[in-house]
């Protein structure tokens, strides 16, 4: 145990777990008093997670039944489960939040040995708030460039066949054919809302004369779904726990009551939620004051409630949020300069893992960590208040996690299987899928000695490159049957 010396006394901090107790009990009057105050606002008991899960559950059904609810229950026009036989070759391109991954993928069948080629461009800061061209030639351009450095080859008569993965709200009439309903993420790109982002990277690709076929349109969600199925027949659901949030689940076409499809009722046909939207109207989620300004602060306020009090891109910015505030007051970081907690989305969710997680002798990695985001000397007590800051930030986004996907459980009477997850947050914070599981047994009454939990999270296989070639291989074979459901005629 190494001890360090404050102002205020003696405080110890362990050089192998996080913050006890014990350490917090070293925190002055008022820090100890702002630390009682934030865990209780961040605290979402079993209750109130029942409340939330029960009200989801009633805005995923009103999405089935009518455009325009709250949670839109997008339409996927993927017709059911893959069989783990879809083979072929596969060119597939993702626009995220960050970067542009463009792959080149070989299906060999289930349990096979998939190869992926693929290619990271990062996507300038000018095309996230520049117009549509700006973006679909971007997009095309390193689609170009991935084919000449590969060597692909493609003709009219035989082009690649291209699945794209387009990770925001979009409503597809067709398969190949997707209508953006709002950016999200912190994209604000003009031209593109209300459009069909299918059709303008196909008129991009045109544009260069590119041997492409664009088969399908899909959301990382739904291909992190279907992907992990390729390989595991148990995945009962897709998730995403990221830089946003979301589901996927199938559903009975005959259950889509705002749909008429001429397919039989029981065929199953993916939804992608876009339950990031929960709560809009603010009648059921615990918010704070830290989430109504992250909300009023953002491109879209009013929208994405949900999201903007789970999903990795506002973890850190609620956690800035509540420094600045105690800074302002006086009570953290006294006296220090604080222009750069001044700017917004200045600390991710990967700066408060790093911090909930340090287990460096006298937390020197999170004392660096503030030394470099912000400019902070941090005092040990300063050190142990963040550390358990972090925590109740982490704890709530994880345990609100929860809620989406008991819904749909309890929604389809699902009472077993692997949630297909994937997402920085819940692959990259070691306690995340911990905490949703107990969260998770609370929300759906699981036993408390059970032996193992009845739906886990499975890290999802490659949703937006993988998935999204047995997406395009799915459709083509089903084109090539004779069951044009859901694909335009071109």
């Amino acid at each position: 145990m190494d001890t360090l010396t404050s102002k205020h006394g003696l405080v110890s901090v362990s050089p192998s777990q996080p913050v006890h107790q014990h350490e917090v009990d070293s925190l002055s009057p008022d820090l100890r008093q702002e630390l009682e105050r934030l865990e209780k606002e961040f605290s979402v008991d079993a209750k109130k997670l029942k409340e939330i899960s029960k009200q989801f559950e009633q805005e995923l059904q009103d999405g089935l039944d009518k455009y325009g609810s709250n949670i839109s229950m997008n339409v996927t026009w993927v017709l059911g489960w893959p069989d783990g036989h879809e083979t072929g070759y596969f060119l597939t391109v993702d626009l995220g939040g960050t970067n542009l991954r463009v792959c080149w993928i070989h299906l060999t069948e289930r349990s096979g040995d998939i190869k992926v080629t693929q290619e990271e461009y990062k996507l300038p800061k000018e095309v996230k708030t520049g117009g549509a061209d700006q973006l679909f030639d971007f997009i095309a351009e390193q689609l170009k460039d991935f084919l000449e450095k590969h060597e692909l080859r493609g003709t009219k008569d035989e082009p690649l066949q291209l699945g794209f993965t387009f990770s925001y709200p979009a409503h597809q009439d067709y398969i190949d054919h997707g209508k953006l309903v709002t950016w999200t993420k912190g994209f604000e790109i003009d031209g593109v809302e209300g459009e069909d982002a299918a059709g303008l990277l196909r008129a991009a690709i045109e544009k260069k004369d590119l041997p492409i076929h664009l088969v399908a349109l899909i959301n990382d969600t739904t291909g992190a779904m279907i992907a992990s199925a390729y390989n595991d027949p148990d995945t009962i659901v897709g998730a995403i726990f990221g830089t946003g949030c979301n589901g996927a689940y199938m559903e009975n076409v005959g259950s889509i009551h705002k749909l008429e499809t001429g397919l039989p009722p029981e065929t199953p046909m993916a939804i992608n939620c876009e339950y990031g939207a929960f709560d809009n109207a603010h009648q059921a989620l615990p918010r704070t004051k830290y989430d109504i300004k992250i909300d009023e602060e953002s491109p879209k306020p009013g929208e994405q409630a949900f999201e903007k009090m789970s999903a990795g891109l506002y973890l850190g910015e609620i956690y800035r949020h509540v420094v600045l505030g105690l800074h302002e007051k006086g009570i953290l970081f006294a006296g220090q300069d604080a222009a750069k907690l001044h700017e917004p989305y200045s600390l991710d969710t990967g700066f408060l893992s790093a911090l909930e997680n340090d287990m460096s002798i006298g937390m020197s990695d999170t004392r660096r960590s503030f030394r470099e985001h912000l400019g902070f000397e941090a005092s040990p007590e300063e050190l142990i208040f963040s550390q358990r800051l972090a925590e109740a930030i982490a704890v709530r986004g994880a345990r609100l996690c929860t809620c989406g996907i008991a819904a749909i459980c309890r929604k389809k009477g699902i009472k077993s299987g692997h949630v297909a997850a994937d997402g920085s947050v819940a692959n990259k914070h070691p306690t995340f899928k911990k905490r949703w599981a107990a969260a998770m047994g609370e929300v759906l009454d699981w036993a408390e000695d059970r032996k193992e939990d009845p739906i886990t999270i499975t890290s999802a296989e490659d949703g937006s490159g993988v998935g999204a070639a047995v997406i395009a291989a799915m459709t083509l074979k089903r084109a090539k049957e004779g069951n044009m459901a859901g694909i335009k005629q071109r």
